[in-house]
Protein backbone atom coordinates (compact mmCIF):
# COMPACT_ATOMS: atom_id res chain seq x y z
CA UNK A 1 0.00 0.00 0.00
CA UNK A 2 1.72 3.92 -0.82
CA UNK A 3 0.75 6.26 0.84
CA UNK A 4 1.10 9.89 -0.17
CA UNK A 5 1.06 13.30 1.86
CA UNK A 6 0.30 16.09 0.09
CA UNK A 7 0.55 18.45 3.10
CA UNK A 8 4.13 16.99 3.93
CA UNK A 9 6.70 20.04 2.84
CA UNK A 10 9.63 17.82 3.90
CA UNK A 11 9.19 15.80 0.76
CA UNK A 12 9.61 19.23 -1.10
CA UNK A 13 13.31 19.46 0.82
CA UNK A 14 16.59 18.64 0.12
CA UNK A 15 16.85 14.90 1.66
CA UNK A 16 19.72 12.51 2.17
CA UNK A 17 18.10 9.66 0.45
CA UNK A 18 14.59 8.27 -0.56
CA UNK A 19 14.81 5.89 2.27
CA UNK A 20 11.30 6.13 4.26
CA UNK A 21 13.09 5.49 7.52
CA UNK A 22 15.66 8.51 6.60
CA UNK A 23 12.95 10.93 5.95
CA UNK A 24 10.81 10.03 8.62
CA UNK A 25 14.51 10.49 10.95
CA UNK A 26 15.37 14.09 9.52
CA UNK A 27 12.15 15.10 11.41
CA UNK A 28 11.63 13.15 14.05
CA UNK A 29 14.82 12.37 15.03
CA UNK A 30 15.76 14.74 18.04
CA UNK A 31 15.53 14.28 21.33
CA UNK A 32 12.69 16.62 21.67
CA UNK A 33 9.88 16.23 18.77
CA UNK A 34 8.23 13.09 19.53
CA UNK A 35 7.94 14.20 22.96
CA UNK A 36 5.93 17.23 21.53
CA UNK A 37 3.95 14.77 19.42
CA UNK A 38 3.79 12.02 22.38
CA UNK A 39 1.93 15.11 24.40
CA UNK A 40 -0.72 15.95 22.18
CA UNK A 41 -1.90 11.90 21.98
CA UNK A 42 -1.04 10.95 25.28
CA UNK A 43 -1.54 13.89 27.72
CA UNK A 44 -4.10 15.86 25.36
CA UNK A 45 -1.68 18.50 25.68
CA UNK A 46 -2.60 21.55 23.27
CA UNK A 47 -1.21 24.96 24.69
CA UNK A 48 2.69 26.17 24.48
CA UNK A 49 2.44 26.85 28.34
CA UNK A 50 1.24 23.09 28.76
CA UNK A 51 3.71 21.56 26.35
CA UNK A 52 6.71 23.55 28.13
CA UNK A 53 5.35 22.36 31.95
CA UNK A 54 6.82 18.43 30.74
CA UNK A 55 8.65 17.07 32.90
CA UNK A 56 11.52 16.97 30.51
CA UNK A 57 12.26 20.16 30.65
CA UNK A 58 12.30 21.71 27.22
CA UNK A 59 14.01 25.45 26.58
CA UNK A 60 10.96 27.44 25.46
CA UNK A 61 13.16 27.99 22.07
CA UNK A 62 13.41 24.51 21.49
CA UNK A 63 9.88 23.94 21.70
CA UNK A 64 9.02 26.84 19.90
CA UNK A 65 10.92 25.45 17.12
CA UNK A 66 9.76 22.26 17.20
CA UNK A 67 6.15 23.54 17.62
CA UNK A 68 6.74 25.35 14.21
CA UNK A 69 8.87 22.45 12.41
CA UNK A 70 5.68 19.87 13.47
CA UNK A 71 3.08 22.76 11.45
CA UNK A 72 5.33 22.94 8.57
CA UNK A 73 5.78 19.48 8.09
CA UNK A 74 2.03 18.71 8.22
CA UNK A 75 1.67 16.43 11.82
CA UNK A 76 0.07 19.54 13.37
CA UNK A 77 -1.97 22.36 12.90
CA UNK A 78 -2.22 25.62 14.80
CA UNK A 79 -5.51 26.76 15.78
CA UNK A 80 -7.00 30.05 17.37
CA UNK A 81 -8.05 29.33 20.94
CA UNK A 82 -11.84 30.51 21.20
CA UNK A 83 -11.04 30.82 24.76
CA UNK A 84 -7.89 33.46 24.33
CA UNK A 85 -7.52 35.20 20.77
CA UNK A 86 -3.83 35.45 21.53
CA UNK A 87 -2.82 31.94 21.70
CA UNK A 88 -3.10 29.11 19.87
CA UNK A 89 -3.99 25.35 20.07
CA UNK A 90 -2.12 22.08 18.56
CA UNK A 91 -4.06 19.68 17.07
CA UNK A 92 -3.20 16.51 15.33
CA UNK A 93 -3.57 16.58 11.58
CA UNK A 94 -4.53 12.65 9.79
CA UNK A 95 -0.84 12.71 9.28
CA UNK A 96 0.09 13.24 12.89
CA UNK A 97 -3.10 10.96 13.67
CA UNK A 98 -1.31 8.21 11.86
CA UNK A 99 1.64 7.94 13.06
CA UNK A 100 -0.29 6.79 17.00
CA UNK A 101 0.50 3.22 16.13
CA UNK A 102 3.82 3.53 16.03
CA UNK A 103 3.76 6.32 19.43
CA UNK A 104 1.95 3.55 20.82
CA UNK A 105 4.55 0.54 19.68
CA UNK A 106 7.35 3.01 20.92
CA UNK A 107 5.52 3.38 24.04
CA UNK A 108 5.11 0.02 24.92
CA UNK A 109 8.88 -1.35 23.91
CA UNK A 110 10.18 1.77 26.58
CA UNK A 111 7.68 0.51 29.36
CA UNK A 112 8.57 -3.25 28.55
CA UNK A 113 12.01 -2.65 28.69
CA UNK A 114 12.93 0.54 31.01
CA UNK A 115 13.36 -0.84 34.64
CA UNK A 116 12.36 2.65 35.94
CA UNK A 117 8.88 3.16 33.45
CA UNK A 118 6.67 5.90 34.61
CA UNK A 119 4.08 3.99 32.18
CA UNK A 120 0.96 3.39 33.19
CA UNK A 121 0.44 -0.66 34.02
CA UNK A 122 -3.43 -0.20 32.89
CA UNK A 123 -1.31 1.20 29.06
CA UNK A 124 1.16 -2.17 29.01
CA UNK A 125 -1.91 -4.69 30.07
CA UNK A 126 -3.97 -2.88 27.39
CA UNK A 127 -1.49 -2.99 24.73
CA UNK A 128 -0.90 -6.62 25.28
CA UNK A 129 -4.88 -7.32 25.70
CA UNK A 130 -6.60 -5.19 22.57
CA UNK A 131 -3.40 -3.20 20.76
CA UNK A 132 -5.63 -2.56 17.59
CA UNK A 133 -8.49 -0.79 20.48
CA UNK A 134 -6.03 1.05 22.11
CA UNK A 135 -4.96 2.41 19.14
CA UNK A 136 -8.16 3.13 17.51
CA UNK A 137 -9.26 4.75 20.65
CA UNK A 138 -6.47 7.33 20.72
CA UNK A 139 -6.76 7.61 16.89
CA UNK A 140 -10.52 8.55 17.43
CA UNK A 141 -9.97 11.57 19.91
CA UNK A 142 -7.47 13.34 17.80
CA UNK A 143 -9.57 13.18 14.18
CA UNK A 144 -11.34 16.08 13.79
CA UNK A 145 -13.93 15.55 10.92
Amino acid sequence: MQVISESCAMSRKKRRSGCPISFALELFGDRWTLLVVRDLVFMGKRRFSEFSASSEGVATNVLSDRLRRLVEAGVIESLGDPDDGRRVLYHLTPAGVALIPTLVELANWGALHDPDTAAPAEFVRRFARDRAGLIEDLAAKHRRD
